[in-house]
C-alpha cells in the first residue's frame, strides 16, 4: 500500500466517524456577524491552523479549497463571496465529499443567508486539480501539504500555481519542524498521514514555494502543533513539531530573488525625520516599519549605527516594504 493510499484510507474513517483530535491544535472558531458554524463541522476540523483571513477575502474572490474536511473553512469562505459556486471544494476521498455536502445542508438551516450551492464540491487530486489555469483568486490548503513526499509536493505547488490568477495567493498551514527526523519515522506511512513525520523545515517548505515560482511569501504564523516523544514514536530524541500559517503569493519573481516576510521589523532612530536608502525605503524616525528578510539584508550592509533590526518573530500582518 503507498502513503497516499494510507492517507485515503484514514480520511475516509476519520469522514464516517469524526475524530476530534486527528489534527486540529486549540485555534478558536471564526465569530462573524450571523455566522453559525455547525458542531460536526467542528468536530471535523481536520487542520493544524487557519487559513481564512479576512484581508485575503475582499471584493468576493474566487476560492479554491483542497482537502474539505468537515467544510468548515469552507463555509467561512462562502462567508465573504456569497454567490454559486464562488468556492470550490476539491477532495480525492468520495466519503469527505458525501459528509461535507450532508454537513453544508446543516449550515443552511442554521444560517440564513447561505445557501449549499455556494460550494462547489469537487471529486479531485490535488496533484492534478480539474481547475482552470489563471481562474481563482485565494487557493488554500490545511494540513494536506505536510503529508506529501518530495516530488508529489512539488507537483501540488505547481498546480495551485497553475490555477492562481496574477497575484493570486495561496494560503496554507502545515506542522513543520526544525530537527532530523530518522528514516523510520520518514516512512511510517500512517504518521505522514496524521500530519507528522512529513513536517518539512520552514527554510524547506519556503523553498518549496519559491522554486515554483511565488515572488512573495508571508509566515503569518508560527505555533506549537505535537511532541513525539520515545515512549510512543520510534526516535530517540524528543522531535517538537510547529504548524506554521503561511500566504504565497503569485507576484513576479524580482531579479535579486523573493521577497519572504518572517516578522522582521527595523527602527530608524538617527537624527532625521526619516532615513531613505533611495532604493524604495524609507523609515519614518521611531517607527517601526515591517520588511522583508532579503531587504533586512540590504539595510544592515548599510553599516548604519541608526537603524535597530528586530529577529525574525514569525508573524506578519500585512504592510511595510520589501
Amino acid at each position: 500500500m503507498s502513503y497516499l493510499e494510507t492517507t485515503h484510507n484514514v480520511y475516509k474513517e476519520a469522514a464516517l466517524t469524526p475524530d476530534v483530535g486527528l489534527c486540529c491544535t486549540t485555534n478558536p472558531v471564526w465569530e462573524l456577524p450571523g455566522l453559525k458554524i455547525p458542531r460536526i463541522m467542528q468536530e471535523m476540523n481536520y487542520g493544524c491552523g487557519s487559513t481564512v483571513h479576512a484581508r485575503d477575502l475582499t471584493n468576493s474572490p474566487k476560492m479554491l479549497y483542497v482537502g474539505v474536511g468537515g467544510g468548515m473553512e469552507l463555509l467561512q469562505f462562502a462567508y465573504f463571496n456569497r454567490s454559486k459556486g464562488g468556492v470550490i471544494g476539491l477532495d480525492v476521498v468520495d466519503e469527505m465529499l458525501e459528509a461535507s455536502s450532508k454537513n453544508f445542508k446543516i449550515a443552511e438551516e442554521q444560517n440564513d443567508w447561505f445557501k449549499s450551492d455556494f460550494v462547489d464540491l469537487r471529486k479531485g487530486d490535488a496533484m492534478n486539480l480539474p481547475v482552470e489555469d489563471n481562474s481563482i483568486d485565494v487557493a488554500a490548503q490545511n494540513c494536506l501539504f505536510n503529508i506529501f513526499k518530495e516530488n508529489d509536493l512539488k507537483k501540488a505547488i505547481a498546480e495551485m500555481y497553475r490555477v492562481l490568477k496574477p497575484h493570486g495567493r495561496l494560503v496554507m498551514s502545515d506542522p513543520t519542524c526544525e530537527q532530523e527526523m530518522n528514516d523510520e519515522l520518514r516512512n511510517d506511512e500512517r504518521l505522514r498521514a496524521l500530519c507528522l513525520s512529513g513536517s518539512l523545515s520552514i527554510a524547506d517548505y519556503v523553498k518549496a514555494l519559491t522554486d515554483v515560482g511565488f515572488g512573495t511569501i508571508e509566515i503569518r504564523a508560527r505555533k506549537p502543533y505535537r511532541i513525539l516523544d520515545p515512549k510512543n514514536y520510534p526516535t530517540e530524541e524528543l522531535i517538537y513539531i510547529e504548524s506554521i500559517e503561511v500566504a504565497a503569493i503569485k507576484d513576479p519573481m524580482p531579479a535579486d530573488g523573493p521577497c519572504i516576510f518572517t516578522g522582521k521589523a527595523a527602527i530608524y532612530y538617527g537624527e532625521e525625520d526619516f532615513f531613505d536608502d533611495g532604493l524604495g525605503h524609507t523609515l519614518l524616525k521611531n517607527q517601526p516599519i515591517a520588511i522583508c528578510d532579503k531587504t533586512a539584508g540590504a539595510l544592515k550592509a548599510l553599516g548604519r549605527d541608526d537603524i535597530f533590526f528586530s529577529e525574525s518573530t514569525f508573524h506578519y500582518d500585512g504592510g511595510g516594504c520589501c
